[in-house]
Formats: structure tokens, C-alpha cells, sequence
């Protein structure tokens, strides 16, 4: 083979202009084949680099087709939940890191008023009468009811408040309860007016002894005190009536703890003085300056039913332990426990229902009267010890901030 067959076109040029006229027209030839075989080879990676543009460029359209396409779709949901976020008749509060009010729907412009959006959120809770700014129930000027729900925003330093309108809820609420405890109340009238009867019957059969007979003074003064006795049970039982049937609480006010408990300790000395009892009270930390918001009456009524109910169950010289603590943020516990005999597994279930009792000189109302007046303060009442020696039962109330309290001990 001549070495010049795998010549450059270049080298082929050359060659061609050294050597003869016929050995240039094939040197020029191959060098002429080359030129077009790199055409070729440019032209094709010229096309593919063309079908490659337009490959990218199809793709690239699509890309941004679908992008504009969820835009549009993230637009249209955004501006959906706008809409319906305007239309909630619950209120709707975004708080920063800072507790500053950031975003508020209508309804929360409406229910509390301006300057709202740029204020602090704990500036704007000082519009609630009572409750808290926490997680809960307040209560607004005028009456209207609300309850507050919170939630973090996760993934932004902040909060979202919820407050909904609860006032006709509650106002049905209570109307139902109280249809409830006046049906039950009915149910059991025959059960009552043998209770009253029996009394009565008593009251008269003493005030046959006082008629003009020959007695002494002392045996007149002793029927006398049976009398009175027998009297003060039917007042006792009538006032338990009525307090069922109230529900239990108005006019809600704050309340100092250690005012209801020093309330409750003077006036539950003197039956337990005449039963030979005693009484110890533990207080947890800073808790006799705290607040809760209800009526002093009805919980120191309360109070005074529970220790009630342990003097009847216990025998003379009882020991009664009223221990308050703080079982969890917002919230307040008042056990009040005894060493009498505790509450059978048997009884157990049916304390707390109106007319239900096993004390003959029991009206069966004490205890639901304690469960009313606690869900009328948005607390409950529960048997903590059950077919065990010693009766234990706590009150569990929520905290409030204390404002203005009343509280005739200075607690």
C-alpha cells in the first residue's frame, strides 16, 4: 500500500503538488472525499444537536406549562381558603414569635373589636371579663361566650388562635341540664314526699308531748331540741332541692382559693366539733393566692357537702384531710378524704345520682349537688377510693387570673 493512502487532505495537497498530474487527481480526490465526510459528519452533529435544542426546548415549555398550570391552582385554592377563612363564624388569630397579632379574619375583628391586628395578644385578652387567655372558656362584655383553642404553627415560629362562639351552646346546655334535673326531681317525688313525710310526722308526734302535760322543763327542752333537729333536716333537704335544681352557679366571678377554703374551715367547725372531728388542710406551693372564677356560695357549698357526707359516713371523732395541689397547667385539685369506712364497690357507681342515698337521715342530693355546681364552673368531681377504707373525693377546677376577687379573707 502507498503510504500516502491514509494521507491527510493536507498531506495529500502536498503530495499531490510533488508528484505527477495523475497522482495529484487522486491524492486531490481523497483529499476532496475527506473534506466531505467531515461536512457530513458536522451536518449530522449539527442536526443532533438541533433535535437536542428542541428536545430541551419541548421540555422546557412542558416544565413551565405544568408550573404556571400548579400556580394557577395554588392561586385558585389559596384564594378559596381566603374566602371561606372570611366566611368562618369562628374567629381566626396568627400570632408571631412575639406574641404579636399578625392576621385576623372578620370574625375575629368582630368579636373583639380594634386596635387588633399590630396589638400583643396578651393586651387583647385583657378584653375577656373572665377565663383566660389560654386554652379554655372567656367570657366578653355583654355576655357573649367564647372558647379559645391553640395550636403552633409547626414549621414558623408562632400561633394559631381559634375562638368559637359557644353562648347559645351553653345557654342550651344549661336549659337541658336543667330540664334534666327537674325531670329527675320528678321521677323521684313519690320517693321525696315520703322523706319530708317522715319528719313531719316526727315534729308532730314531739309537739303532742308539749300540749299542757305535767313535764319538767328538761324533758321539754330535750323534746324541744328533737324538734329542732327534725326541722333543720327539712330545711337541709329543701335548700339541697333547690341548689340541684338552680344547676349549681351565677354570676361567676374570680375567687381566691384560699379565701373559699378559709370560708369553708369556719363554717364547718362547728359540726365537726359536734362529731368530735378534726380537720388538716395542705396546701401545695403558691396555690391560696391563686384564682379560679365561680360563685363563693356554691363552691363552699360544695365544700361543706363532701364533709357533710364523710361526718354521715364516719363515726364519731373523724379525721378529714382537705389537700389542694396543681395537677397540671390550668388547672386545680381539692380531695377532701376521711378515715371513716370508704364507699363500697356496689354503691359505688350510683353516689352521684339526685335522690340516691344510704344514710337514713340523708336527703340523696348532697353529692349531686357537688356535680352540678363543679359543671357549672366547667370542673368535675370524681371517687378517687372505691372499696377501700377512708372516702376520698377531689374537685378538679380550672385557674383563672385573679383580677379583681372577692375575698373576705384577704387571701
Amino acid at each position: 500500500m502507498n503510504p500516502t493512502d491514509q494521507a491527510t487532505p493536507r498531506q495529500a495537497i502536498e503530495a499531490a503538488q510533488a508528484g505527477d498530474a495523475s497522482e495529484r487527481e487522486r491524492l486531490l480526490a481523497e483529499a476532496f472525499n475527506a473534506f466531505n465526510r467531515l461536512s457530513e459528519d458536522l451536518a449530522f452533529s449539527y442536526r443532533g444537536l438541533e433535535q437536542r435544542v428542541e428536545q430541551l426546548s419541548q421540555e422546557l415549555a412542558a416544565a413551565r406549562s405544568e408550573r404556571l398550570v400548579q400556580l394557577a391552582e395554588k392561586e385558585r385554592l389559596a384564594n378559596r381558603l381566603g374566602r371561606l377563612l372570611e366566611l368562618l363564624p369562628g374567629a381566626v388569630i396568627v400570632t408571631g414569635e412575639d406574641g404579636v397579632v399578625r392576621e385576623a379574619n372578620p370574625a375575629a375583628h368582630e368579636f373583639l373589636g380594634e386596635p387588633l391586628i399590630g396589638a400583643r395578644w396578651p393586651v387583647v385578652a385583657t378584653r375577656f371579663v373572665s377565663g383566660s387567655a389560654g386554652a379554655g372558656e372567656v367570657r366578653l362584655d355583654g355576655g357573649r361566650r367564647l372558647s379559645i383553642s391553640i395550636r403552633s404553627l409547626g414549621s414558623e415560629p408562632g400561633d394559631i388562635l381559634l375562638l368559637q362562639d359557644v353562648t347559645d351552646t351553653r345557654e342550651l346546655q344549661e336549659q337541658l341540664d336543667h330540664h334534666r334535673r327537674l325531670a329527675s326531681m320528678g321521677e323521684m317525688v313519690a320517693g321525696l314526699a315520703h322523706q319530708i313525710r317522715t319528719p313531719l310526722s316526727s315534729v308532730l308526734l314531739y309537739l303532742s308531748h308539749l300540749e299542757p302535760k305535767r313535764i319538767d322543763e328538761t324533758q321539754r327542752l330535750r323534746v324541744v331540741g328533737k324538734i329542732r333537729k327534725q326541722v333543720q333536716h327539712l330545711e337541709r333537704m329543701v335548700n339541697d332541692m333547690l341548689q340541684f335544681a338552680r344547676g349549681g352557679a351565677n354570676n361567676l366571678t374570680p375567687l381566691a382559693l384560699g379565701g373559699i377554703v378559709s370560708e369553708f374551715e369556719e363554717m364547718v367547725r362547728l359540726p365537726l366539733a359536734d362529731r368530735a372531728g378534726t380537720l388538716a388542710i395542705e396546701w401545695d406551693a403558691d396555690l391560696a393566692s391563686r384564682c379560679c372564677v365561680g360563685q363563693r356560695e356554691g363552691l363552699v357549698g360544695a365544700l361543706l357537702n363532701l364533709a357533710s357526707n364523710a361526718m354521715q359516713a364516719a363515726a364519731p371523732g373523724v379525721h378529714l384531710n382537705l389537700r389542694i395541689w396543681q395537677p397540671r397547667t390550668g388547672r386545680v385539685a381539692l380531695c377532701m378524704s376521711d378515715d371513716g369506712p370508704g364507699v363500697p364497690d356496689k354503691i359505688a357507681e350510683r353516689i352521684f345520682e339526685p335522690f340516691y342515698t344510704t344514710h337514713h337521715q340523708g336527703t340523696g342530693l348532697g353529692l349531686a349537688v357537688v356535680r352540678a355546681i363543679m359543671e357549672a364552673h366547667g370542673g368535675e368531681v370524681s371517687l378517687d377510693r372505691k372499696g377501700q377504707p377512708g372516702g376520698a373525693f377531689t374537685l378538679h377546677l380550672p385557674l383563672a387570673p385573679c383580677g379583681t376577687t372577692e375575698n373576705d379573707n384577704g387571701a
